[in-house]
Formats: structure tokens, C-alpha cells, sequence
């Protein structure tokens, strides 16, 4: 483990000296908070105009929504139990663009419905969601807490708020909040990618120039993959403890400084709250970052063990840098079918899928991010536990099989890469 070390540290010194590694460290976290001030600054200005009916015959929200009206959205109120058939079908609820179903254990379950003709904008999809939402907090405020509405709010859970159309109602739309998950989960893969494919021409490069068979006369094949594995992997860490420190900065920056406007309650009264506004809810009190970023660390350091030991292996038994681009490509593919895996469960929650998708390891980071951020029921959170042990079994598994592959190809020159080449080396102990 000593020389597996000393390996770590020699790639880790390089990689962090390395012009590259610099640039997308400031590069990469600058863009994401350009893009996140685009969305912020111009995302709320193409709006729909909605009429929407709430249905609350328990009158919890005592026919009220909030102090200043939204002039994109008319809210109606019914106290009475309208059925979803009724609503879908019968004339006189013709004029109402969706339906919010409120029942009376809303306050203890923090589940709402919203049933819609057409789907809703993401623009007016967060606007519903925050203005419903926003009431709920002071009726729960006013009925159980003796604190004002505001220290509630440093306190409160976020309401589910599930989207459905009103003629396909078991068709269960994605949670808005899934997005955040979507867009860890890509993270994730996106440094996968770039620090996998630096094991590869790491190893590939110094097969080539034989720089290995020095580095093997001292070191065993196994502590050279791991060394190589967790410099790398150091180095990656690294980058995206930095992009996080970065973009966290930004974005409390851009909360005091730019779009302070939402944490002024003389504002919010004088119905003077830009449209933008609502997207920034969502991102600054919605997220529980603290718990995203905790759960993103372990699946990050599971998930690139995962994939980085197949990305050493290919380096290794490759003939030349060029002659791995083949195996490369099923690789590429698989990464990719990650993110659409994320993207289906954020669909589709609750589909017998979304639960092999989540134990899966291939697709397990990113799925696993975004289950997270949708929220599991009552009694289900255990799957994220069970997914992170698979993950990190099938990481030990892979890394024993890369490592055999490591030992056997590693020394081998001149020859072009088959399958076969691979299955005769896996069997050389």
C-alpha cells in the first residue's frame, strides 16, 4: 500500500501542475454560475396565463394564497369534493388550465396534487408550487409553531408537489426538484469521463514509452493501478471541492447582492418581486445542499472506483494509445446511458425500473441522485443505502478483475487489441 501511495502522490503532483487542471477548475464552476444567473435573470419572462382551481374542502388555506397577486395566474377556490373526472369532463370547469388538490392531511403528509389540461412551463410550474407552498407555511406557522413565518421557513420541510395530466393522471410528472438531482448525477459522470480517460492515456502513455517496465522492477502491477486510481481520483476530488467552494460563493454572492429582493418582506407585500424570483426560491431554500453535496461525495468516490478501474484496465491491455478507441466507445455509451437512465427516473419515480436503475451500478450515481432529491416515501430510504453498498461492492469486484487485466497486458506490446486477448488475460492468474 506504501508504493501505492508514493504512485498517488507522483500523479497527483503532476495532475495539479497541469495548466488543464487549473483552467477547468476556474472555468468550469464560472460557467455554471453564468448559466445559473441567465435562468435566474431571463428564465421568468415568457410566461403562460393560467386560471387554476384549488380544491380545498377543508378550507386549510382559508380561501386565501398570497399578499401580492401574480398577475400570470387566477386562482379560484371550491370547498367542496370535485372529482377528477368531473373536472376533466364537465363543462363549467372548461375555463380552469389545472386543478390543485388540497386534502385535509396536507399539513401532516406535505403531499399536493396538481392535475393540469396542458402541461405547465417550468416558469409557471415553480410560480404554483411556491405560491401554494408559501400559504401552506403560514397556516403551519400560525397553527403549530409560535414562531413568525419567516424563522418557520429556516425550518420547514418542502412540499411534494406532484404534476399530473388531468386525462392520463397515473402518468406521475417529475418532481421540479429531480432537476437538482439530473444535474449532480451529470456532474458526477461528466468528471468520470474526463478523470477516466486521464487513467486511460496515463497508463497508455507510459506502455507506450516504456516507462512502466522501470516503474514494475519496484512496484507490483496492482500497487501501480491503484496508485494511478486514487492520484487521479485525488486530483478530481480536488477539482470538484473547488468548482463546489466556487459556485457556492457565487451563489451566496448573487442571494446578498443581486436577487435580494425575495428576502424583503416589505417587497414581497408591495407585490414588487420580479419573476426570476421564484427560481431563485427554488434553488436557495428548496436544495438541501448539505445533504445533496454528502451523498454526491460517497456516490462520486464509489462511482469513479467503478468506472476509473475500467478505464485502467483498457489502458493496460491496449497495444498502442489509438488501439483501445474500440473498447472505448461501449464505455462511452454506458456513461451516457447513466444520465438517460437519470432522466427516465425523474419521469417515471415510482416504475419498477427506477428501482433496478438506482441498485444498477452502472447507472446507480446518477439515478441514485436523483431519487434523492425527488425524496423517498415513507419507509423506502433504505434503497439509497443498499444502492451505496452495491456500488461500493461492485467497485471492489471491478477494481480485482481490472487488476488481473492490469498485470497480464500490461507488458504486452505490438499487438492489436481483441476480445479474445481479454478473456485469455482474465484467466491468467
Amino acid at each position: 500500500m506504501r508504493n501505492s501511495w508514493i504512485i498517488a502522490m507522483r500523479e497527483l503532483r503532476e495532475r495539479l501542475g497541469s495548466r488543464s487542471f487549473i483552467l477547468m477548475a476556474i472555468l468550469g464552476p464560472l460557467v455554471v454560475l453564468t448559466l445559473t444567473y441567465l435562468i435566474f435573470q431571463f428564465g421568468g419572462k415568457d410566461q403562460q396565463k393560467w386560471q387554476v382551481l384549488i380544491v380545498d374542502p377543508a378550507n386549510v388555506m382559508e380561501q386565501k394564497i398570497m399578499a401580492n397577486e401574480d398577475p400570470n395566474i387566477t386562482y379560484s377556490f371550491a370547498t367542496n369534493y370535485i372529482e377528477l373526472e368531473q373536472f376533466a369532463k364537465e363543462k363549467r370547469f372548461a375555463d380552469f388550465d389545472a386543478m390543485v388538490e388540497i386534502n385535509e392531511k396536507i399539513l401532516s403528509n406535505k403531499t399536493s396534487f396538481l392535475f393540469y389540461r396542458e402541461k405547465p412551463s417550468f416558469t409557471m410550474s415553480v410560480n404554483i408550487r411556491y405560491q401554494v407552498e408559501r400559504r401552506l407555511e403560514e397556516v403551519l406557522a400560525k397553527q403549530f409553531t409560535e414562531l413568525s413565518v419567516a424563522d418557520f421557513r429556516k425550518i420547514k420541510q418542502p412540499l411534494n408537489f406532484a404534476f399530473r395530466n388531468v386525462y392520463d393522471p397515473e402518468d406521475v410528472k417529475s418532481d421540479l426538484a429531480g432537476w437538482v438531482g439530473l444535474f449532480f448525477g451529470a456532474v458526477i459522470f461528466v468528471f468520470i469521463f474526463l478523470f477516466g480517460m486521464t487513467i486511460l492515456r496515463s497508463v497508455s502513455r507510459e506502455k507506450t514509452n516504456r516507462v512502466v517496465e522501470i516503474l514494475l522492477a519496484t512496484v507490483k502491477p496492482r500497487s501501480l493501478m491503484l496508485g494511478k486510481i486514487l492520484g487521479i481520483g485525488i486530483s478530481a476530488f480536488l477539482q470538484a471541492f473547488l468548482w463546489c467552494l466556487i459556485i457556492g460563493l457565487g451563489l451566496y454572492f448573487m442571494r446578498e447582492t443581486i436577487f435580494v429582493d425575495i428576502y424583503d418582506a416589505s417587497n414581497q407585500a408591495a407585490g414588487q418581486v420580479s419573476d426570476y424570483n421564484q427560481f431563485v426560491e427554488l434553488v436557495f431554500e428548496r436544495v438541501q445542499f448539505g445533504v445533496m453535496i454528502f451523498y454526491f461525495s460517497l456516490f462520486f468516490a464509489c462511482g469513479y472506483l467503478f468506472y476509473g478501474a475500467f478505464f485502467a484496465a483498457l489502458g493496460a491491455v491496449s497495444g498502442s494509445e489509438s488501439d483501445g478507441q474500440q473498447f472505448l466507445i461501449p464505455l462511452i455509451l454506458l456513461l451516457c446511458f447513466a444520465l438517460y437512465a437519470g432522466y427516465f427516473v425523474l419521469e417515471n419515480p415510482d416504475s419498477p425500473w427506477a428501482t433496478f436503475l438506482m441498485y444498477f451500478p452502472f447507472t446507480a450515481p446518477v439515478v441514485a441522485m436523483v431519487k434523492l432529491s425527488l425524496g423517498f416515501a415513507e419507509g423506502n430510504a433504505y434503497q439509497l443505502f443498499v444502492s451505496l453498498f452495491l456500488l461500493l461492492a461492485s467497485s471492489i469486484g471491478v477494481i480485482a478483475i481490472a487488476a488481473r487485466l492490469f498485470k497480464n497486458g500490461l507488458l504486452q506490446f505490438g499487438h492489436t487489441l481483441r476480445f479474445k486477448n481479454i478473456i485469455l488475460w482474465l484467466k491468467i492468474k
